[in-house]
């Protein structure tokens, strides 16, 4: 392992040391190893390299697989042939980020490849993932330890007992793969990807014979040169025919690909058979990475973009036309240029199946659990089909692998399909089984994640978690905007808007997400690392300061309001407080101001921001200082990209709209630097109205929380559900709010007056810029034990059990907080 050294890394490894050196722990004290992925014995029929066991030892350094540099549509691990197709010059891609024409692929088979005859019937089985996350194997960074319920590792599993029951298989990912973890993280913007370096997401589709892929909108999430580096080495290809080249209208990436498959028909005979393959991705992608963006590409409306190249795949000889659309399958009503559109993509003349995602749901549904999409029109949530067309969203995370299975029929010199089903396949989560060649595989990267994010940042005076983030104000939601504030006010330090009052807008990213109780933050009070900060916030947002009025600040807490059910007041039964369809990233808490909603009141938008009742209001009492907001009031909110470029209600208008150099996550991990010790406590500056006094208010958070309930007043715990598996029922009672003001953050006394930013600058290679804190006087020492000083041969990063030498630990911390060593692979 080779790393690249200079004066200006050495100077700062060394002044990072002396600044953390309070912080280590002996290794003799803590010697436990990096947990271990154990991989038990899995028996199949198709594939022998799926039989291993885990060691009881730590990851050994194995050099990642890298691929030579090659045009995205080669496979360079493959058997497979290419051969260029006829394609009219509208739907070629030019653009050198990817190659320039579509190809037909034709995998070499064992037996002889025969012509199609009238009559003929092949089965044939598509197999999907989508929203994979970087989840390469079953480990949770974030708790920082194994996990039975996630990870292509245990995709994989299923995915090989589906072969073994139809080998005529189509293997393909859906987007999302390289985003979405601390893993993720660190390959993307610590230990960035170089010219030929593989993606270890890529490699893990490679090795397990992934036909195709597509682009999900947080593919873009690093810049397009990033993204050019991973699609040309994926050993697949990338498909997208929306994303186009702003002046030349071509297509910037490979719209889409033809696969010549040679599979068994239901005689035992060979048949040859072209299948087609496109995708897209949401046109939001323009606002959500619009620093990337922004003049560089052009976004089709994605149903338009399919029904215009479904028939130039056909003309080029495909037999069947599969779509990957990585977006939401949405509703049955449509708008051009809406986010979501499975549903009309399923109803596209041509298509013969789709693969969804984006929604991270689940479709189809079963007899016990009806999916979300079985009440709209044309949906037959049996079988999975929406309009006759086979469909499946398979979750995320590799929970879930989507199958449909198509039987064809020759007929009339063509394909038909005479019958479809299109089912979703849970993977284990009682059992430790995975595939042992992904664990293989990922044990460098693996292992490089887990010492990136067990890097001690600073100290929690009390415990941290989610459990109660949407019915009350929580200790998660106030640390980030905490911190926020924190990085705003050296931001504007100096600039016009400083005089301001600076406010802050947070969500609670885990909060149960889409019915999953693991989905929490759960931080015990002690040290923090970078997986605490990971876990408090999980996109790889970058900070953004908006200025906005007060009429404006009311209806972005009007659309916030979304997040709990209207309420009769009048009612005696039990009532639902939360709106579960509402997504939890956009119930953003503002701080600095204080506020109630009146929930017996009706929404004022939908939960797309649609306006659905003109005039109510459930927004009371919003005071700034204990003034009342007027509408011409200014003020300044610090937020993320995500939100800053959206279309919610008030923050649209913004005067101001601008992004800052450093990523939201890394404005908490400088802010925890800077403050050593932080107090989680909430200042409960939003409540509710005493319109709901007295009645029985019922919500459901993960059934673990019940053990927290004695620090919490109004909450109390009724049972376990039987509907949602690892949640529990609770009551919400009603007590008049006290506001509690959290005490004042330290001062940094080493500000740049000229930029607002603390000690020292650094540049990553993605070009986002990151801050070591000024150094500052030490707090006091924490009650309980955090440090000893031992010999320079033997040091432990703190609090984690992962023991190594002081020579690592400067080149791990140094990767952790500002990126300057980056890694060279040996080949």
């Amino acid at each position: 392992m080779k790393f690249r050294f200079s004066k200006c890394t050495l100077a700062l490894s060394l002044a990072l040391l002396a600044s953390t050196n309070t912080a280590l722990v002996s290794a003799e004290e803590t010697n436990t190893e990096t947990p271990v992925l154990n991989a038990e014995a899995v028996q199949t029929e198709t594939s022998s390299s799926v039989v291993a066991t885990g060691t009881e030892t730590a990851p050994s350094e194995t050099v990642a697989p890298t691929v030579e540099s090659t045009p995205a549509t080669e496979n360079p691990a493959s058997t497979e042939t290419t051969t260029e197709t006829s394609t009219p010059a509208s739907l070629v891609a030019t653009s050198d980020e990817t190659t320039t024409s579509p190809t037909t692929e034709t995998r070499a088979a064992a037996t002889e490849t025969t012509t199609p005859v009238e009559g003929q019937s092949v089965d044939v089985r598509i197999l999907a993932t989508t929203d994979l996350h970087t989840n390469l194997v079953n480990y949770d960074y974030y708790q920082d330890k194994p996990v039975e319920t996630l990870g292509l590792a245990k995709t994989a599993v299923l995915i090989e007992t589906a072969k073994a029951e139809n080998p005529n298989v189509i293997l393909v990912d859906n987007g999302d793969t390289i985003q979405g973890t601390p893993l993720g993280n660190y390959k993307s913007l610590i230990d960035p990807i170089e010219e030929g370096e593989q993606h270890p997401m890529y490699t893990a589709l490679d090795t397990l014979g992934f036909d195709a892929g597509t682009l999900g909108n947080h593919e873009f999430n690093y810049g397009l040169d990033y993204l050019r580096k991973v699609i040309s080495t994926a050993g697949m290809p990338l498909l997208n025919a929306n994303v186009l080249d702003p002046t030349t209208k071509d297509f910037l990436y490979q719209p889409y690909t033809i696969i010549d498959k040679t599979f068994t028909d239901t005689t035992g005979k060979a048949v040859s058979l072209k299948v087609g393959i496109t995708g897209i991705v949401p046109p939001q992608i323009l606002n959500w990475d619009k620093a990337y963006l922004e003049g560089k590409v052009i976004v089709r409306d994605a149903v338009e973009a399919v029904r215009d190249i479904v028939p130039v795949i056909r003309e080029n000889g495909a037999d069947i036309v599969l779509v990957l659309s990585h977006s939401g399958i949405g509703d049955d009503q449509y708008e051009v240029g809406e986010e979501n559109v499975g549903y009309q993509i399923a109803s596209l003349s041509g298509v013969d199946a789709v693969i969804t995602g984006h929604s991270h749901a689940e479709f189809p549904g079963t007899a016990e659990k009806p999916s979300f999409y079985a009440k709209y029109t044309g949906v037959d949530d049996t079988n999975g089909k929406i309009n006759g067309t086979p469909v499946t969203m398979a979750g995320k995370y590799g929970d879930h692998l989507g199958v449909i299975d198509l039987n064809l029929t020759y007929t009339d010199g063509k394909w038909t399909t005479t019958s479809s089903k299109a089912t979703i396949r849970k993977i284990d989560t009682k059992s430790s089984v995975a595939d042992s060649r992904i664990i293989d595989l990922a044990k460098e990267a693996h292992t490089e994640t887990i010492n990136y994010v067990r890097q001690q940042v600073g100290e929690t005076t009390a415990p941290i978690n989610s459990f109660f983030a949407l019915v009350q104000d929580d200790p998660s939601v106030q640390i980030v905007n905490n911190a926020q504030i924190w990085y705003a006010k050296q931001q504007l330090a100096g600039t016009p808007e400083a005089g301001l009052p600076i406010l802050s807008a947070a969500a609670p990213f885990k909060a149960g997400t889409r019915g999953d109780a693991t989905a929490y933050t759960d931080i015990p009070a002690g040290p923090i690392a970078i997986k605490n900060v990971a876990d408090l916030y999980l996109y790889d947002n970058v900070a953004a300061i908006l200025k906005v009025n007060g009429a404006q600040l009311k209806e972005w807490l009007e659309m916030s309001a979304g997040q709990f059910n209207q309420v009769d007041p009048s009612s005696t039964e039990p009532q639902n407080l939360i709106n579960t369809d509402y997504r939890t990233y956009n119930f953003d808490v503002i701080d600095g101001v204080t506020y109630q909603y009146d929930i017996t009141q009706p929404n004022k938008y939908d939960r797309s921001g649609k306006v659905v009742n003109e005039t109510a209001s459930r927004v009371r009492n919003l005071q700034y200082n204990g003034q009342a907001v007027t509408d011409e009031q200014e003020f300044i909110v610090v937020t993320n990209n995500y939100r800053a470029n959206g279309t919610f209600p008030g923050v649209k208008d913004a005067s101001v709209n601008y992004l800052l150099n450093l990523e939201n996550r890394q404005a908490i991990i400088n802010y925890i630097i800077a403050e050593k010790v932080i107090n989680p406590t909430a200042d409960h500056n939003w409540t509710f109205t005493d319109s709901i006094k007295g009645l029985d208010l019922r919500f459901l958070t993960a059934d673990r929380a019940k053990d927290l309930l004695a620090d919490q007043e109004g909450l109390v715990y009724l049972q376990a559900s039987s509907a949602n598996e690892g949640f529990g029922e609770f009551r919400f009672i009603y007590i008049e709010p006290k506001v509690v003001t959290p005490p004042t953050g330290q001062t940094d006394t080493n500000t740049n007056t000229a930029t607002g930013q603390t000690g020292v600058q650094i540049t990553l290679p993605s070009g986002q810029v990151i801050t070591l804190p000024a150094e500052k006087t030490a707090a006091p020492a924490p009650k309980h034990k955090l440090a000893t000083t031992t010999s320079a041969a033997s040091k432990a990063l703190p609090a984690t059990g992962q023991a190594t030498s002081l020579l690592s630990l400067i080149g791990f911390s140094l990767i952790g907080f500002v990126g300057a060593f980056r890694k060279k692979k040996e080949n």
